[in-house]
């Protein structure tokens, strides 16, 4: 039913676009609307995602291919319901935490989900184009919401522009399907001729990297956390960090088919799995270790894709969403709540609020990798490929595993140990409201369910729904064996949780990028604008030269050839004048004249000799 799938996009795309417009006409209505509109575009895209919906006839055909421009194939089927459910879940959260202004913060959502929607259906570059240029675009006015806050200003603005620097690479994808005279479809690329198909590689992995937070882009995501809350939730668990894995996804044969372009994105998916793991350990603001963790559990996500396991990647994508977005919208309750999310103040937090660190301490323990919970069947379909691949690929996942055991067990000792914490801290109405809303605790039930429960993907039951991907399948003695490294990292954890330093700078990421990267490309844009500069001046030096001559030929040429005669005329009859002076008639003055020419010609000759 492509009606389906048109109103997943069309729908939120025009009213979020009425309601971050609307400004306070729009406010009254905005959060009724706006879960409406978010309600009716879940119920269409799980329609279109059961019956595989097409949509054809977008753009001219000069611009894309005789096939469809929006398809919801096996992968879009998985993550596409898995993305509009969230974002309703967010949205209901964002209702009880009461963002506002409502109408701008619901419309830029609506636009960021119908944005997200494209990605994920668009089968050729145009439409994938466009719909990244808006998530990121969306992404910075959301990050940046609170825009009185220049810190918020910023962090958006980081999160934009190293983004921004990763997107160049969609357009250098596309300019190598120009230059190489391919199809505009995704699932052609690895059809372009020559060079361009290492181009077109280069391009996407670089896109894939920067939105997913992979090295070296990693450091933004932590930025990123100046949001709010359900901005944090939607943004870095379903939308756009896991599209840049989905994108990765999207494109193995293209991955494949290169030789190097596979390696290279498996191994820096599991670097980034245990770099950014050891960050999310030396963390102490929560937002910061579940910032760090999503990029770490992403970093699996590239992972399959390097490998060639679709199947594993999106198993992992769709339960690392779940359970991330219960994650960060726990965060928010309690940062609503305490006013604080540094690890201080957060100590013992579930004991205040025993019905949010329940579900919190599920969300932890599936990020953990614990049975039977989602994140521990999806990440061992990873590895199993993995090792498949490379033995060494597989004990380097293992150990960006272990790591979110710890980061994870670390969590769960955060929610419920007192540690000496006095309760009034929590208490005290100048640091937060004191309370977690009834309705906000609806969105983190579901997610808890769907975080416990995903893991049916890889079973008998729903198997079929992945089927279609490729990926090997995952053995019983490699599931027990993750399952015990999780356990073992979890308790050692618990009993002495380990003080990490290193990597709570983020290992110096942002400072390498601005010294690396920001800092010289200003320079070089100082220098470039000071020749401009004098190259300007130059050209207006010019123009008054060129101005004044054109002046002094315009008058040469009205006055024209008869005026330069009659200087002539005039210069001739005063010699004739001077000329008859002498002609007096008077002998004496004939001799005074020859006395004056004998004496110049004897000088003359004194001189010569």
């Amino acid at each position: 039913m492509s009606a389906a799938l048109i109103t997943a996009i069309v729908l939120p795309a025009l009213v979020g676009a009425a309601l971050a417009t609307g400004g306070r006409f729009a406010e009254r209505a905005a959060v009724t609307v706006s879960l409406a509109t978010a309600a009716i575009m879940a119920i269409a895209a799980t329609i279109g995602a059961v019956t595989r919906a097409e949509v054809t006839g977008g753009v001219p055909r000069l611009l894309t291919d005789s096939g469809p421009d929006f398809r919801v194939d096996a992968l879009a089927a998985v993550v596409l319901p898995t993305v509009v459910w969230i974002g309703f879940l967010v949205l209901v959260f964002a209702t009880a935490d009461r963002t506002r202004p409502a109408a701008r913060f619901h419309g830029l959502m609506l636009i960021f989900l119908a944005a997200v929607v494209v990605t994920v259906t668009a089968t050729g570059l145009p439409f994938l184009l466009a719909a990244w240029e808006v998530m990121g675009a969306t992404s910075y006015a959301l990050i940046g919401f609170r825009w009185q806050d220049r810190a918020r200003v910023a962090g958006g603005f980081t999160a934009f522009t190293v983004t921004r620097a990763g997107d160049l690479g969609m357009y250098l994808a596309a300019g190598a399907v120009v230059a190489g005279g391919g199809s505009w479809s995704l699932t052609a690329l690895q059809s372009l001729p020559g060079p361009w198909v290492h181009v077109a590689a280069a391009g996407l992995l670089a896109a894939g990297f920067g939105k997913a937070a992979q090295l070296p882009f990693s450091f933004w995501i932590s930025r990123a956390m100046e949001g709010p809350s359900a901005v944090s939730a939607l943004l870095h668990s379903a939308a756009m960090v896991a599209m840049g894995g989905y994108l990765l996804l999207r494109v193995d044969p293209l991955l494949g088919g290169t030789g190097w372009a596979g390696p290279t994105a498996a191994w820096v998916g599991a670097a980034t799995a245990i770099v950014l793991g050891i960050v999310a350990l030396a963390q102490r603001d929560l937002k910061q270790v579940l910032a760090a963790s999503t990029a770490s559990q992403l970093g699996f996500v590239v992972l399959a894709a390097g490998v060639g396991s679709v199947s594993g990647g999106a198993a992992q994508l769709v339960a690392h969403a779940a359970t991330k977005a219960l994650l960060f919208l726990t965060a928010g309750a309690w940062l609503t709540a305490t006013g604080t999310k540094q690890f201080t103040g957060l100590r013992g937090v579930a004991a205040r609020w025993p019905a949010v660190g329940v579900l919190a301490t599920v969300g932890a323990m599936s990020l953990a990798g614990l049975p039977p919970l989602s994140l521990w069947y999806a990440k061992d379909v990873v590895l199993a490929a993995a090792l498949e691949e490379q033995p060494w690929l597989y004990t380097a996942g293992l150990a960006g595993a272990a790591l979110a055991a710890a980061y994870s067990a670390r969590i769960i000792a955060l929610l419920w140990r007192r540690a000496g914490t006095p309760e009034a801290s929590w208490d005290d109405e100048e640091h937060g409201t004191r309370q977690v809303p009834r309705l906000a605790i609806v969105p983190m039930v579901v997610l808890t369910a769907a975080a416990a429960g995903l893991a049916l993907l890889g079973t008998p039951l729903l198997h079929p729904l992945l089927a279609p991907l490729s990926g090997p399948a995952v053995s019983w003695p490699e599931l027990a064996a993750s399952a015990a490294i999780a356990v073992i990292v979890i308790l050692l954890t618990l009993w002495r949780t380990p003080i990490i330093r290193i990597g709570a700078h983020w290992f110096g990421l942002e400072r390498a990028a601005v010294t690396v990267v920001a800092t010289p490309t200003l320079r070089l844009a100082a220098v470039l604008a000071r020749l401009d500069d004098r190259f300007g001046t130059a050209v207006d030096l010019s123009g008054r030269a060129l101005g004044q001559a054109a002046r002094a030929v315009r008058a040469l040429d009205e006055r024209g050839p008869a005026a330069a005669t009659g200087w002539v005329g005039s210069g001739v009859a005063v010699l004739g004048r001077l000329a008859r002076r002498p002609q007096t008639g008077q002998v004496h003055h004939y001799y005074i004249g020859a006395t004056v020419t004998v004496a110049v010609a004897a000088v003359l000759l004194l001189v010569v000799r």
